[in-house]
């Protein structure tokens, strides 16, 4: 399946958009039957695709104003500490409950058969920050959705919130509303 390009991603050279494509597997009926997974190993562990991705959001992503980026573990992490690296800022870390050391602030998001929730040190965030959220993967939206609810409920402010895949058909990009969402490929069928 081809994925669709937002209109934004035209200044995203289309040879990277090309490669990045070239290096995500769909492995049919996984996790669970009729599901397409979208395999995003093959990306990372080829350098010089991995380093076209990172790349591609930088450009995707330049000219929002964010002074920190906040992503989810484990595979947020990959694409979070690669651009926080890249534009030099800062990287807060959203992790499951009880693994972090200090105080942290928590945000709650609904699973399929339940719910979780991640958490983030109270300290990370000052009021007024402008933060960019970053993940893998745009699915429902509840990660990322939990994310935006961090960084409003330590006073920051969601700048935009980015990602590598968006399966567009699940709708995830609604619960982000009014954020600006930016993916760099999005699928809009399983």
């Amino acid at each position: 399946m081809i994925p669709r390009r937002e209109p934004w991603t035209s200044g995203v050279p289309e040879p990277a958009i090309r490669e990045i494509e070239s290096h995500i597997l769909e492995v049919p009926d996984y996790p669970a039957p009729g599901v397409s997974f979208k395999d995003i190993t093959p990306l990372i562990e080829n350098g010089e695709a991995f380093h076209t991705a990172v790349d591609a959001l930088a450009h995707a992503t330049d000219g929002i104003e964010y002074a920190r980026i906040v992503s989810a573990e484990a595979r947020g992490f990959v694409f979070g500490t690669a651009l926080a690296y890249l534009s030099r800022k800062g990287l807060v870390l959203a992790r499951k409950p009880n693994k972090l050391p200090r105080q942290t602030i928590s945000a709650a998001y609904d699973l399929e058969y339940g719910s979780d929730s991640l958490e983030a040190h109270a300290d990370s965030i000052q009021p007024g920050t402008r933060v960019l959220v970053v993940d893998d993967l745009l699915a429902t939206g509840g990660t990322a959705r939990a994310m935006c609810d961090l960084v409003e409920d330590a006073g920051g402010t969601v700048a935009g919130v980015a990602f590598l895949i968006e399966l567009s058909y699940l709708g995830g990009r609604e619960k982000l509303s009014p954020h600006r969402v930016i993916s760099l490929l999005s699928y809009d069928a399983a």
